[in-house]
């Protein structure tokens, strides 16, 4: 009996080979429950009950992507510190590759704190800084990121920009040229700072209010023949090969030189957006790198961010949940 084309698909996620480039983060989430406001403040006693660390950022798309079974590494700087320690741990514990993870002396690891009470979010502390890598550490990143490509040869890299200052202009510019130059596929998950820096990628993949922002664009109706306008204009000042845009509850829409779409989302009981962003890069980047077509990398993206709002916090996409979806679905 010959397998479903899905099953053949997915089976095939597990020989590909992905590195991701950016700022990455440990994401601690604190439990409790609140019964009372405290004397002291009209602020709520939160009673902890649990602790969990998680990966963040960047490290959450690498998480996903392991999920799906591909082969991971993870190209960023952290500190010599217990949370880059933890989140070191964390990379391990979940089969992502570190070897190319810089350690720095004089940089802090990103960590954010929530403390969360029946599935809401009643505070998030931050600590971080968001400087730009100094010129030390950059060129050691970029001599990571060069013996990364030729030692591991991946078919795909994405660039998860957070405006942690670990992806600056030049490592940017370095890093697509060195990809280009070995044709080594590109996908970017920008924010405004750099949001013109990722020239000639592959994929180019924002959300729609990094769109507007990006191009001062007013409040129009979100129509398909808008959005290619906004293709037209991406493409004049970037020049990549297809432009994703996600469209929070309007869907996500696609456009390469042969194919076009606006694909609406599938109901879900959403509960929780975090990381949805971070699930929807990681599984676009391997269903292209897997088979080059941008209308089934939009359609299982789709499902795939869909699939995460339902679950709270940041969480990595469930292959076994997905693959299912992708065969009622699609």
């Amino acid at each position: 009996m010959s397998k479903h084309p899905f099953d053949e698909l997915f089976d095939r996620f597990q020989s590909i080979r992905v590195g991701v480039i950016g700022d990455v983060m440990l994401d601690t989430y604190m439990w409790g429950r609140v019964d009372r406001i405290s004397p002291e403040a009209p602020v709520p006693v939160v009673a902890l009950q649990r602790k969990e660390y998680r990966i963040g950022g960047a490290g959450n798309v690498a998480l996903n992507l392991r999920s799906m079974g591909a082969s991971v590494s993870v190209l960023s700087v952290i500190g010599q510190d217990e949370d880059g320690a933890a989140l070191k741990a964390l990379f391990t514990e979940s089969q992502i590759d570190t070897g190319y993870l810089l350690e720095s002396p004089g940089r802090i690891t990103t960590s954010k704190t929530r403390v969360i009470s029946r599935n809401q979010q009643m505070m998030r502390l931050d600590n971080e800084t968001t400087e730009d890598l100094p010129v030390e550490d950059a060129l050691l990143l970029e001599a990571h990121v060069l013996r990364y490509l030729d030692e591991v040869k991946p078919h795909i890299l994405i660039f998860e920009d957070y405006n942690k200052g670990v992806l600056t202009e030049g490592i940017i510019d370095t890093v697509i040229r060195l990809c280009r130059e070995r044709k080594i596929l590109t996908a970017v998950d920008p924010k405004r700072k750099h949001f013109f820096a990722y020239r000639n990628v592959d994929i180019f993949k924002p959300n729609l209010k990094e769109v507007r922002e990006g191009l001062n664009l007013i409040d129009e109706e979100v129509t398909l023949s808008w959005l290619q306008g906004v293709h037209d204009q991406l493409y004049a000042q970037l020049g990549h090969r297809i432009s994703f845009i996600t469209l929070s509850e309007k869907g996500v829409f696609y456009q390469g030189a042969s194919a076009s779409g606006l694909l609406t989302p599938h109901v879900r009981q959403i509960a929780d957006v975090s990381g949805a962003g971070d699930t929807v890069i990681a599984v676009a980047a391997l269903v292209y790198a897997a088979t080059t077509d941008i209308a089934l990398m939009a359609a299982i993206a789709n499902i795939a961010g869909g699939l995460v709002c339902e679950e709270v916090g940041t969480a990595a996409i469930r292959r076994d949940l997905l693959l299912q979806e992708c065969k009622t679905l699609l």
